[in-house]
């Protein structure tokens, strides 16, 4: 029979698994042990990319995490659900070949909203694999002209579409910023040793990755972070095997990593501060465990997918924040969505000390209410 897990128990497990409390089988010391953890993390925004990296390595600084990315331990691209992540460069090529060319099935429709055919598509395709070829890395500004000079529109979102096409299409991947630019090079010069799995071997390793670093979930919630079907998320769950394990979780089974099942389930006490875009929430459809409902508009003004960095006690969501850079502090605004006490702010402020630690910058700490 499975274990029968409380709402505690199963958000302290999973806090585990995404790593932001101790594990008992891992402790990643590289952003490339990190990003193949979890096979996939949101880095849609640069920065929180960053910052979710560096909220998992204590004591990493941007920089670090900066010059892994140009050390290539993992790679940007749109490897499912049409949205960017982080993965590792070797499982870049068939993530792109199981879940994102998934996104590429209304590419048509989308194309003729944009007034764009398909011939458009891969001419772009041939015209930026030609002119990244040896090594060449260029701006998003000089592949949009690089496109514009053979004759393709790349206004509007025209030149979105284009660079996007290209990278599910497996010819290119987005390369670390020169700067505040974003880059684009060849994914097969960025990811030379690509990993060949068959079908069934691929579902297996992404469900296995998806568990391990976000379980308890449900087979939907597999489904909704990769955008699978249902039936291949199943057999994907099946077909990883005995390194996953069933729980109920207040009677609805789930999956969890078989390496957590035994481990004591302490209560999660930590308060953390971490970027709008996180596995944290986007790792989930059903965000209930850790975001109380009434919280949401907060979290997500208008409902527009565009999440705002989170305050997190004991696995909650209890704060919402916002940063603003300059050149001699780093200034932290914190609006509190429950009620704090002196004692709790302190430990909010000791959390986001951790991200000016990151940004090298001391900082300064406004709170709304």
């Amino acid at each position: 029979m499975p274990a029968d897990l409380s709402a505690a128990d199963a958000l302290a497990l999973r806090m585990t698994s995404l790593l932001l409390r101790p594990h008992p089988s891992t402790r990643p010391g590289t952003v490339a042990d990190l990003v193949e953890w979890f096979g996939a993390m949101q880095a849609q925004d640069l920065a929180s990319g960053l910052w979710s990296l560096g909220a998992r390595l204590p004591g990493s600084t941007m920089a670090d995490v900066q010059a892994a990315l140009e050390r290539r331990e993992a790679l940007r691209t749109w490897p499912m659900r049409g949205t960017v992540h982080l993965v590792p460069p070797a499982d870049a090529r068939w993530m792109l070949e199981l879940t994102g060319v998934r996104s590429l099935a209304g590419a048509a429709t989308r194309r003729a909203q944009l007034g764009l055919s398909e011939a458009d598509a891969d001419r772009a395709v041939d015209v930026l694999g030609t002119a990244l070829a040896g090594g060449n890395r260029l701006t998003r500004a000089e592949c949009l002209a690089t496109l514009r000079a053979s004759g393709l529109a790349t206004d509007g979102q025209c030149g979105y579409h284009l660079l996007w096409f290209a990278s599910v299409r497996g010819v290119t991947c987005v390369a670390p910023n020169v700067g505040k630019d974003q880059t684009f090079a060849l994914l097969d010069e960025w990811a030379p040793e690509s990993r060949q799995l068959d079908r069934d071997e691929a579902l297996a390793l992404l469900a296995h990755r998806y568990v391990r670093g976000h379980g308890p979930v449900s087979d939907r919630e597999f489904a909704g972070w990769s955008g699978l079907t249902l039936t291949d998320a199943r057999r994907g769950l099946a077909a990883a095997g005995d390194a996953l394990t069933t729980v109920r979780v207040e009677s609805a089974p789930m999956h969890v990593d078989a390496a957590l099942v035994d481990v004591p389930r302490t209560p999660v006490d930590e308060v953390l501060a971490l970027p709008g875009f996180d596995e944290y929430l986007l790792g989930y459809r059903d965000r209930t465990l850790m975001l109380d409902p009434a919280h949401q508009a907060a979290v997500v003004p208008g409902n527009n997918g565009v999440f705002q960095a989170t305050v997190v006690r004991a696995g909650r969501v209890v704060g919402v924040w916002k940063r603003q850079v300059g050149r001699a502090a780093v200034t932290l605004t914190v609006r509190p969505l429950v009620p704090m006490a002196d004692d709790e702010r302190a430990c909010v402020e000791q959390a986001l000390k951790r991200y000016a630690d990151f940004l090298g910058l001391p900082p300064r700490f406004d709170w709304l209410t």
